[in-house]
């Protein structure tokens, strides 16, 4: 799911299907997914329980509410809530595998924007403007 100026860079990463949200309401449309990530906090569970086939997963990347409500959907099953919490630092061996990718084109990093590292308060901005396309990437320089 995406605005309509983003649909061919979606379509280009491998997307089987694209919804323009500008144009339709993917909890209205009569379609269920076994998966709805929500990357940016858009749709909450509660929005999207009605899209989730039933053993499906809702992935929240925000909103620590969803910390209570992975609990909650795990004890009574059905459609779940999955929030995603680790401490632990990539390995090499993570970085390698994601060279990997990326070199395979298996994975392709969109990068809207990069500013240098004494930029940082520009990048922040823009990032805030929520209008960014993929990764604002901050340089740093040996000089």
């Amino acid at each position: 799911m995406c605005s309509t100026k983003n649909l061919e860079l979606v379509k280009s990463l491998g997307a089987d299907a694209v919804i323009d949200y500008t144009d339709e309401d993917f909890t209205k449309n009569g379609q269920t997914y076994d998966v709805i990530v929500d990357a940016v906090g858009k749709h909450s569970f509660k929005q999207s329980r009605a899209s989730l086939k039933l053993g499906g997963s809702y992935l929240a990347t925000d909103h620590f509410v969803n910390l209570w409500l992975a609990l909650w959907t795990a004890l009574i099953g059905g459609k779940r809530v999955r929030f995603s919490i680790t401490s632990r630092m990539p390995t090499k061996k993570d970085v390698g595998f994601l060279k990997e990718l990326v070199e395979s084109g298996r994975f392709r990093p969109v990068i809207d924007r990069t500013y240098p590292l004494d930029q940082v308060v520009d990048a922040t901005r823009y990032v805030e403007t929520e209008q960014k396309t993929g990764n604002v990437v901050l340089t740093v320089s040996r000089d």
